[in-house]
């Protein structure tokens, strides 16, 4: 008599094959980003001009009262919520690649995908991420400066003129990079193996964190390559960012292609 076997568990942990890249890899996943936001054009670009917005307001925000002392950390922080917004941008290129209708409508797609309560799971985690580094960087200010500068001229003047000023400058920056490096490794992977995949979220995490040990040397140069597009992105009043953001987000979806045994 045949013993009746139990129904698999869709989200049974699996460890997933990670492959070592190299710098062609790196071009190919930016040519093949660059090449998919050609071809949507203008749409991407309406879509692509919600993140400047968001950050043209927090600046007008921070500038205008109190907030002035986290003007930086917020402008900078809005990069740890890039992966976050990129989630529609990796569903655009899983459709593009797989041969699916593919327009700028389908952006918000993702939230049909199987894992979109674990894709909201680790976006939400990204988030705390991102308040708990507001937080320090808030922290920081109080325990070095105290004061609240009630004109911009003033604020540069506590920065850059008073050692309290520098030492936050670099003490700050320090810490804004572990905070980067955090985020990086537990989102560079994981979100577009969750758009790609019916995973649970340990599973793409701990993909993602393989993926970037595996590829330390690969992965600081492409976390150079996004901060260098990112910061280009953000000078003109973030409006750069409409190119930078939907090029990277299709360039990450490719990057993952390459970095984890499909």
């Amino acid at each position: 008599m045949a013993i009746a076997q139990p129904a698999s568990d869709s989200l049974a942990e699996h460890r997933f094959e990670v492959r070592s890249i190299t710098a062609k890899d790196i071009r190919e996943s930016l040519a093949q980003g660059w090449a998919d936001f050609l071809d949507k054009r203008g749409d991407l670009i309406f879509i692509g001009l919600l993140y400047p917005l968001i950050g043209v307001v927090t600046a007008i925000v921070a500038l205008g009262g109190p907030l002035l002392p986290l003007f930086f950390p917020l402008a900078a922080g809005i990069t740890l919520l890039g992966p976050v917004a990129a989630t529609g941008f990796y569903e655009l290129a899983r459709r593009r690649e797989d041969g699916l209708e593919c327009h700028w409508s389908h952006f918000l797609e993702v939230r049909n995908r199987p894992a979109w309560d674990r894709i909201m799971a680790v976006s939400t985690l990204l988030i705390a991420i991102f308040v708990a580094w507001i937080v320090c960087a808030g922290a920081l200010y109080a325990a070095l400066i105290g004061v609240v500068p009630r004109t911009v001229g003033e604020f540069l003047r506590l920065l850059f003129t008073t050692t309290e000023g520098w030492t936050l400058i670099i003490v700050g920056n320090l810490v804004g990079f572990a905070f980067a490096v955090l985020v990086f490794a537990l989102s560079v992977v994981s979100l577009p193996m969750l758009v790609d995949r019916d995973v649970s979220a340990r599973t793409a995490i701990d993909t993602s964190i393989r993926a970037v040990f595996a590829n330390k040397w690969m992965m600081v140069r492409w976390g150079l390559i996004v901060a260098s597009m990112l910061v280009i992105g953000s000078i003109p009043l973030f409006i750069g960012l409409a190119v930078a953001l939907p090029v990277l987000g299709y360039a990450t979806w490719h990057l993952y292609r390459h970095m984890v045994v499909q």
